[in-house]
């Protein structure tokens, strides 16, 4: 089950967006793995990965600790997104 991106708030601010995303088979994640480092590589950035054979989970936190996700993180988590595609 794919989960679409969920802010996960502090008391004041959403300070992180995460997202789950399952794949059928090990062959079909590692796949979106290795175009997720070339995006990455890309644009400089690297978001938190967690992942099993079957999933990943992605956290995307803003480039400098102290602000609120702005629209640069919300880009950027789209990119993530196209790499499904």
């Amino acid at each position: 089950m794919d989960q679409p991106w969920t802010p996960r708030p502090k008391p004041e601010q959403a300070d992180r967006l995460e997202r789950r995303i399952e794949f059928e088979d090990y062959a079909s994640n590692r796949a979106f793995l290795d175009r997720l480092n070339d995006f990455c590589e890309q644009q400089g950035r690297f978001p938190d990965l967690s992942f099993g054979s079957t999933y990943v989970n992605i956290t995307v936190r803003p480039v400098d600790d102290d602000t609120q996700i702005a629209a640069a993180d919300h880009d950027f988590a789209a990119g993530i997104d196209d790499l499904l595609a």
